[in-house]
Parts: C-alpha cells; structure tokens; sequence
C-alpha cells in the first residue's frame, strides 16, 4: 500500500476508506513501533533476548494482520452499501434487502472487533517494553501505546454505530458484552502503562 495514496482515497468524497481503515493502520503502526523498540532493546534493556525476540515476532503477526484488515473494513462497508441499494418494490424484495442489510452490518463489525482486539495486545506488549526495553526508546513505545489506544477506542466507536442498526438481539448481547469485557481490560492496562511511564 502506498501511504501517500492511501491518504487521498481517505480524503475522497467517498465512505471508503474511512474510519475502520484507518484506525487498522494506527493499530499496524502501532505493532511496527514495538517491534523496532524490540529489536534495539536487544543489546539494552532488561528482558532476555528471547523474550524480546517473541515480542518482535508478535508484534509483527499483529501488523500484518491489521495490514489486511485496512481493506477488510473498506469491503465490509461497501458491503452495507450494496444491501442499502437492493430493490426494494416489493414485499419479498423489501424482506430480502432487510436480510441482507442486518447481515452486511453484522459483518461489518468484525473488522472494528479484530483492531479492538489486537489494539488490546498491542497495549500490552508496550507495557512490557516500558518496562525492560531500551530505556533510549522510551517514547517510541509510549507513542506505540497510545497510537493502539487510538485503534481500541475508534474499533469501540465503530462496532457501537454498526449496532444501532443490527435488529439481532443475541447478536447484539454478545458484541455488547466484548465492548464490557475489553473495556474494562483497556482501563487496566492504560493505568499501569500511565504508571509505569511516570517512574
């Protein structure tokens, strides 16, 4: 992907790429950022090289997976577009586009979820190296941090809008219940990266 390019598809009068793209590239940002503090916490730092190569190797499955949701989102939209376009005539075309518009935002949550939890990880992963890594590199990883916490907190805003629409209630329980869950876990970890960055 060209970044520059990437940059005026966002700036185009069109929904796509939008918001669920581009908090997917912070979140792969983020995971290049741990990864480069992993690698020069090698020679300095406290944690073993082993355990730094493990973060490496993590933080770069993460990125290239969230690399792959950038076009996830923009296709899940496109898909609600789609649905929205369905004739709509008559009463079986008019149930049919219902369907498939409850399915097309159901799915559309999955890309948002997926940054959520890999922001999650990402969060994690830099607590770790404020910790033991290179203390050289300190503000990389803390920009690491907080770029992941700008993905969580933009994958929350979105599977939010997508449920507004969703009639499925134990769909929506389920979602409502990850949004509790990892929201609890993202107050965690920000108070203790918070912490740790004041020592």
């Amino acid at each position: 992907m060209d970044i520059r390019q990437f940059l005026e598809d966002v700036a185009k009068d069109s929904p796509t790429p939008g918001g669920g793209s581009v908090i997917a590239l912070v979140g792969a940002l983020s995971a290049s950022l741990i990864s480069m503090v992993a690698g020069v916490s090698i020679k300095k730092g406290k944690l073993k090289e082993e355990k730094l190569k493990g973060i490496k190797k993590e933080s770069i499955s993460i990125q290239k997976r969230l690399y792959k949701a950038i076009d996830e989102d923009a296709k899940s939209y496109n898909d609600v577009i789609k649905a929205f376009r369905l004739p709509k005539e008559s009463e079986k075309e008019r149930l049919k586009r219902s369907k498939e518009i409850e399915k097309a935002f159901q799915k559309a949550t999955l890309p948002p979820k997926l940054v959520c939890e890999k922001s999650l990880e990402l969060m994690r992963l830099s607590k770790v190296l404020i910790n033991g890594g290179n203390p050289n590199a300190l503000s990389d990883v803390g920009i690491s941090a907080i770029l992941a916490d700008s993905a969580f907190m933009g994958g929350l805003l979105n599977i939010k809008m997508n449920l507004t629409s969703i009639k499925d209630e134990s769909f929506k329980r389920k979602m409502n219940l990850f949004i509790k869950e990892s929201t609890k876990r993202r107050g965690k970890l920000i108070k203790e990266i918070l912490n740790s960055l004041k020592k």
